[in-house]
């Protein structure tokens, strides 16, 4: 799957949850990096929730936290064709279901010079 979205700033919650030892070491084994501390939020459209959730609920990589914590599936992901990553689903939520997270080795608003409104294109 191929979609665009749209940069927006999320809540400051994902740097938290990003620097637990749990979390860090499964996407370490998982996916071969510990991410940076936070997330690059996505809003997509509407039109395509029935096959993000498609996805989302037959999705296998799931990570158990420690008690107190909430577990969270994972894709794998590439962002705009060249940033290898993963889509993050937290089980313990805010953000609305067109919201997708994804996580990166790097802080991507930097690298990318990404700000809000700004249209990317993720594929899982």
């Amino acid at each position: 799957m191929k979609i665009d979205g749209e940069v927006t700033t999320g809540l400051g919650k994902a740097a938290y949850f990003l620097s637990q030892e749990f979390y860090t070491n499964e996407f370490k084994k998982n996916l071969g990096f510990v991410p940076f501390p936070g997330t690059l939020n996505v809003v997509v459209s509407e039109d395509n929730l029935d096959e993000i959730n498609n996805i989302k609920n037959n999705c296998e990589n799931i990570i158990k936290p420690d008690e107190g914590f909430g577990a969270v599936k994972y894709i794998k992901a590439v962002l705009n064709d060249n940033v290898k990553g993963a889509i993050v689903f937290p089980a313990k939520t805010t953000h609305e279901e067109n919201y997708l997270e994804f996580i990166a080795f790097e802080k991507l608003r930097d690298k990318l010079n990404l700000k809000d409104g700004d249209i990317v294109c993720l594929e899982f």
